[in-house]
């Protein structure tokens, strides 16, 4: 699909947006680069920082190409920042011991970001990316002309600005390696969940806690090896009453969840979407203080804030609902 579906759906929610930020992920814009990861770099000043990021990258790998992301000028989006991309694979050699190549990325991502020294990697998947900048959601698929990128999934968000200042790299989608995340609400479990990433490794510095489910679910998926239903469970668990009502097998392994992930259960009212190669997953908060919609339509699969948005990237779509609190939605993509 190309990203005149996903531009359309967003900019039918504008007023959901603050005009301060909003975004895109497309899965797989990079067939010519499968194999390579896609780094997406905000540069504040690319004659001075290119060249210390450069020098990183050629540490612990090769740069099979690199180029300035296309942009179009657009009368109400400043360009603040130069956006760029970096097809990157790891030195074989870097990957000993318990390490892998997406350990010597991701730790790459977090000594870049951590400096804010004028260079943020804001992508790092493969064939993969992420496109956001400050500004609203048709000015923003406008400036890096979305509709020229063909995906087969598609995350798009408005920001509204709430505690936080608007700026490019607290825009949505938030993204390491091959996850993406867009959320919908605010979490009030931010500072503990936090500190529990944090306490693993993880680095977080956009100053917007989505960073923070980004992190979580890397951290719970990739590091620990839950399944992503799992993942979810975790980070908004039934509540003990209902858990004391279920069979005993199953009952056993939510306590078992809860009480080992304690820390990493968000609380306030939230929707999210995660994306992955795989495909997509949503969720909402335990008491659905945050709408959730889901659209079916043949082989594709819908999930948005609102019914109006669905619509507005398939007309055709046959089946809309709810979704519902007691398990995620969730869609494969099979090749």
């Amino acid at each position: 699909m190309d990203g005149s579906g996903i531009t359309s759906g967003l900019s039918m929610m504008d007023e959901r947006g603050s005009g301060e930020g909003a975004g895109y992920a497309g899965y797989g814009i990079y067939p010519e680069y499968r194999d390579c990861y896609a780094l997406h770099v905000f540069f504040d000043d690319i004659e001075e920082k290119k060249g210390i990021l450069d020098k990183m990258l050629e540490k612990r790998g090769s740069i099979l190409h690199e180029e300035e992301i296309p942009t179009r000028e657009q009368p109400n989006l400043k360009k603040i920042h130069t956006p760029w991309r970096y097809f990157f694979k790891p030195d074989a050699g870097m990957t000993s011991g318990d390490s892998s190549e997406d350990d010597v990325v991701a730790s790459i991502v977090m000594e870049v970001n951590a400096a804010r020294n004028g260079s943020l990697i804001v992508s790092s998947g493969k064939n993969m990316g992420v496109f956001k900048a400050a500004g609203r959601a048709r000015e923003v698929a406008d400036f890096y002309g979305i509709e020229e990128y063909e995906a087969y999934t598609w995350l798009g968000h408005n920001l509204y600005t709430t505690n936080n200042p608007g700026w490019w790299g607290g825009a949505h989608p938030f993204n390491l390696l091959d996850r993406s995340i867009v959320l919908n609400g605010g979490i009030t479990s931010g500072g503990t969940n936090r500190r529990y990433v944090e306490s693993f490794g993880y680095r977080c510095t956009m100053d917007n806690d989505t960073e923070v489910i980004a992190y979580l679910i890397d951290l719970l998926v990739r590091k620990h090896g839950l399944t992503e239903d799992l993942a979810i469970r975790a980070l908004a668990p039934p509540f003990w009453d209902d858990i004391d009502r279920m069979p005993q097998k199953e009952r056993e392994l939510n306590r078992a969840i809860r009480l080992t992930y304690g820390s990493a259960m968000m609380n306030g009212p939230i929707a999210i979407v995660a994306a992955n190669h795989d495909g997509m997953i949503g969720c909402c908060d335990r008491i659905k203080l945050r709408p959730l919609v889901v659209g079916e339509h043949g082989d594709r699969l819908c999930i948005s804030s609102e019914e109006a948005a669905i619509r507005a990237m398939d007309p055709d779509i046959d089946r809309t609902y709810m979704a519902g609190t007691d398990a995620p939605v969730i869609g494969r993509f099979f090749a």
